[in-house]
């Protein structure tokens, strides 16, 4: 008898406990399940990566729960990625022609125009006395260049065909002359002169700016320059169709003109198709 009772008590206060229990978590709602982060993908050319990055903390704070994956490379690279199949959301370019292309091809919507940028000469500090205008890059002895499929290897071979229109003496073929080798993209022809392994070389001045401690920049004449040109559009077949429109949106807005404008880029006088 007493050892049935005692069975009783303890079960009574087993019952007793879990009534407490249960009643102590009423009210207190359960934890948020944190809503899964979304990646979206752009592809962008080298010379956009500082403000690029810049805009990317900018649209984080709009989309809190969105992760932006840069991509940074030649603009023919990562043309021939998206070529391939590769998953993106947006594409922006250093130049028009692969937009073009991509366009063409169905493989983007349509393009749009948001920033410019201006092709300088770039001088090994130690050969700065030496080179200290356009006119001097054929006495350069190692010169870099862009290959002609990237951007900047094109703008480059158009400025010496207009030197040599307007400056004569064969200024092509006498730069082409000390090129000791031609890059994949502006940033790999930016490093071999911030590394002392070339004396001169043609880049965007948004890039010369990221060296500004390694080299010095020479200005191309007015006459003789082309004005690189950059697009972006969303990617047909994007991942994120709608977060795409809205980093295109937000590249043309006015806070972001602001960004590109302190990275030292051109602004068309209103963004166009």
């Amino acid at each position: 008898m007493a050892t049935m009772t005692s069975r009783r008590a303890a079960l009574y206060l087993a019952l007793v406990l879990t009534l407490v229990i249960a009643g102590c978590g009423r009210g207190q709602p359960a934890p948020a399940a944190r809503k899964p982060e979304t990646e979206l993908v752009v592809f962008a050319a080298a010379s956009l990566r500082e403000a690029f990055t810049t805009l990317g903390d900018a649209f984080k704070k709009d989309h809190p729960n969105v992760k932006v994956t840069f991509n940074f490379a030649g603009s023919q690279e990562l043309r021939t990625q998206i070529e391939h199949g590769a998953s993106v959301d947006v594409f922006a370019s250093a130049d028009q022609k692969h937009l073009v292309e991509l366009h063409r091809a169905k493989k983007v919507k349509s393009p749009t125009l948001f920033v410019r940028n201006e092709p300088v000469v770039i001088v090994a500090k130690e050969r700065a006395a030496e080179i200290r205008a356009f006119s001097d890059l054929p006495s350069a002895r190692r010169v870099v260049l862009g290959v002609a499929e990237v951007p900047i290897g094109r703008y480059s071979l158009r400025i010496l065909d207009n030197a040599t229109e307007v400056l004569g003496g064969n200024f092509r073929s006498r730069v082409e002359a000390r090129v000791v080798s031609r890059e994949l993209n502006v940033r790999q022809v930016l490093s071999k002169v911030a590394l002392g392994e070339a004396d001169a070389a043609i880049v965007y001045r948004t890039d010369a700016a990221t060296a500004k401690d390694t080299v010095a920049v020479v200005t191309i004449p007015p006459e003789v320059n082309v004005i690189a040109e950059y697009p972006l559009a969303v990617v047909e077949g994007a991942p994120h169709p709608e977060l795409a429109k809205s980093w295109v949106a937000l590249a043309i807005s006015e806070p972001a003109r602001r960004i590109f404008a302190a990275a030292g880029f051109m602004l068309p006088t209103t963004p166009r198709p």
